[in-house]
This record gives C-alpha cells, structure tokens and sequence, in this order.
C-alpha cells in the first residue's frame, strides 16, 4: 500500500513539474498563433520524441529528456532551439527566417509571453492558498528559542529569546531571510547582529557550519515553534504581495551570484531539476498544499530566471529584438548564433554538475541514519534526512 502511496506522490510531482513547462511554452505558443506567425512543434522535453501527433499543422510531442520544453516557431526560431534540433531541419528553418522576416515587437511579445503565463499560472495559484485558513498563513521571526548543544550559535553566546537583526550586514526580519544569508555566507566568519530580551543590542561572529549530508551551511539556531500551522511558503495572504516575496527572494540569489564575496557560496547552494522534483516531492508528502504553495514559487522562478538577458532564454532573445527596435537593425545571425552556441554549452555544463552534485546528496540524504540532537538547555531535536526542523 505505501508504494501506491508513492508512487501517486511522484505522480504529482511530475503533474507540478510538468505543467510549470507547460504552461511556460503555452504563452509562447498561444501569442505566436494570434499574431499569425508559423508554429511547427510544441514539445514537453528535449531529445527523440516518445509520443507526438500532429494537429492543425503543428505537431505536439513528448520528448524523453524532462529538463524543459520548447515551441519551435520558424518566424522567431531561437537560435538555441536550431541548435538543439540540429540537422537539415535547423538549416531549412534558418533559410525560411531569411525569406520571412518579422517585426521586433512580435518577437518581444512571444518571448515575454512564456515567463508572463508562470505569473499568471503562481498568481492564481497564490489566490487559491489565500483562500486557505488565515492560520496557515505568516512568518516566523528571527527570534531564538534555543541552540543546539556545542553549535556555533551556543558558542558565540546566542540565547533563548534572543532575535538576530541582520547577518553579514544584511538585515533580517523573517527566518527564511535569516536561512538565506546564511548560506550566501558560507563557512566564513561572518557578523551577525543580535538583540536580546530586554532590546540591548550586540554584535556576534560566527563562522556557519555545513551539515555533511545535505551541504546546507547552518549555525544551530532553533526558530520558535510553527505554531496555528505556519509554514514559509505561505507568508502573505495578499497574492501580489505574496508573489512579490518569492520574486524578492529570487533577486536576492541572483544578486549574491554576481557578488564576488557571495558567488561562492551561492553557486554551491543552488540545485537543479531534482533538487527542485525533490522538493516538490517532501512539500507534497508534508502537506497538499505546500505542494501547491512550492509550485507557486518554482512558477515565479521560472518566470524570472528565463528573463535573465542570456541568450538562448527568453531574456536573451529580447535583448536581440530590442537592439533591433532601438538600432533599426539586426544583430547579425553569426553573432546570434555564436552566442547561442557558447551559452547553450555553458548551460548544459551547469545543468550537468548540478544534477551530479544533487545525486550525491539526494544519495547521502537517503542513506543517512537520524540521530537525537541534544540541545544546550538539555531537550532533544529529532534529525530529519540530515536537518534540524525550523533550525539553521
């Protein structure tokens, strides 16, 4: 019976996954047939198609790589779709974009429209949660009930009912912000500015350790009990505001990956599709709606990551267009082309070391055996695959 469980768990989890692409390629597809452009394939997945059917002139498949998807539209033709494809195909399509030239601003309105459908798609799922018991919904704090036994936060004098106010000189209100920076900080000593019970404020150093299973950089603060069922994927009942959150989270990475002394660290923290199928995975074992609440933020992070100005996403090519409206001119294809190759092989090397990095720790997570973790006041915090619950 607990594998039909499962196996139904990892049912939902490719149904989220699944339909967070969809959704992404549906915008491109949808914008691309009202403004009259040619759409030959939609297709869930990269590589050899394992199902496809042609409709209408466009032939929908479900490729064998689960990594994505892609609409090839010969009047857009993104370069790092040609080159995905490959072949005579790629050939044929690029002299059919010669003889067919289009506006920019319908390139523009193509490319915006993936990442525009993953914020449509989290805001009406953010409205759905709203709808959810108000207790469900908040943030815990940054105030201390206890650290664990011979932590780095014992030893630098952290207590209960203390409350951290920033970390590396980066403010902090809530303990998801604090969990952060923490692991942009990494193993460096880093200051961290607490205030105490009776508001007297003092600064701490401290350098975070990481749990050798999960690779998470902690320094065994506990947080305050999730009381009324609080969890951090809920922390605003206003959809916009909530979606607000989780891009400013977002900004936040991206922002610590282009800082010299966090890009480090932050790299390190990052993970690929199964660390996100994973985590879609816990949240829908956890509860439903954590599921749901999880697959809102993986749609805002779509929808910002894929406006990044690289080339081969969707940022990249409206950049292109873009030159195009403000130059009067194109940007020649063999630049176009060569800078979709170059990221193309750039991309697929990271998506390849972070899916080998993410199998080592799913590995070390799955065969790890928990143990009770003695906390400094003498009470005991039960290891869960190698975390503390509401601890860093």
């Amino acid at each position: 019976m607990e594998t039909l469980v499962t196996i139904g768990y990892i049912a939902i989890c490719v149904l989220f996954f699944s339909l967070a692409i969809a959704i992404h390629e549906f915008g491109h597809f949808i914008v691309a047939l009202k403004l009259g452009l040619r759409v030959e394939r939609f297709s869930i997945g990269f590589g050899p198609a394992i199902w496809r059917k042609k409709w209408r002139g466009v032939e929908y498949r479900i490729s064998c790589i689960p990594l994505g998807g892609y609409v090839m539209i010969p009047d857009v033709d993104p370069e790092g779709t040609k080159k995905l494809e490959g072949g005579e195909g790629s050939r044929r399509l690029h002299d059919e974009r010669k003889r067919k030239a289009i506006p920019a601003w319908k390139e523009i309105a193509v490319a915006v429209a993936g990442p525009g459908m993953n914020v449509v798609l989290a805001l009406v799922l953010a409205a759905v949660l709203s709808m959810l018991p108000s207790d469900r919904f908040g943030e815990l704090s940054c105030e201390v009930s206890g650290t664990l036994k011979d932590s780095q936060a014992e030893k630098a004098g952290i207590k209960a009912g203390d409350t951290i106010l920033s970390v590396g000189g980066k403010k902090v209100s809530t303990w998801s912000e604090m969990q952060v920076e923490v692991q942009i900080a990494g193993s460096r000593e880093t200051e961290f500015v607490v205030r105490d019970k009776s508001g007297a404020e003092r600064t701490v150093v401290m350098a975070p350790l990481q749990n050798e299973v999960t690779g998470v950089f902690m320094i065994g603060a506990v947080s305050l009990k999730k009381e009324n069922g609080l969890t951090h994927w809920l922390p605003a009942r206003n959809p916009l505001k909530q979606i607000a959150w989780d891009a400013g989270s977002i900004f936040r990475v991206l922002k610590g990956l282009v800082t010299p002394d966090e890009a480090k660290n932050t790299a390190k923290a990052l993970g690929g599709p199964q660390m996100i199928v994973e985590g879609i995975y816990r949240s829908v074992r956890h509860d439903f709606w954590d599921g749901v609440g999880f697959m809102r933020f993986l749609n805002v992070n779509l929808a910002v990551i894929n406006l990044l100005p690289i080339p081969v996403l969707d940022g990249g090519l409206i950049l292109f267009s873009l030159f195009a409206l403000v130059f009067r001119r194109r940007v020649p294809e063999k630049v176009v082309s060569t800078l979709s190759t170059a990221f193309m092989v750039l991309l697929i090397g990271a998506m390849g070391i972070l899916i080998f990095r993410d199998a080592q720790r799913s590995w070390r997570m799955h065969t790890y055996k928990p143990d009770a973790v003695e906390m400094s006041a003498g009470e005991t915090l039960t290891e869960t695959n190698g975390t503390h619950d509401a601890s860093n």
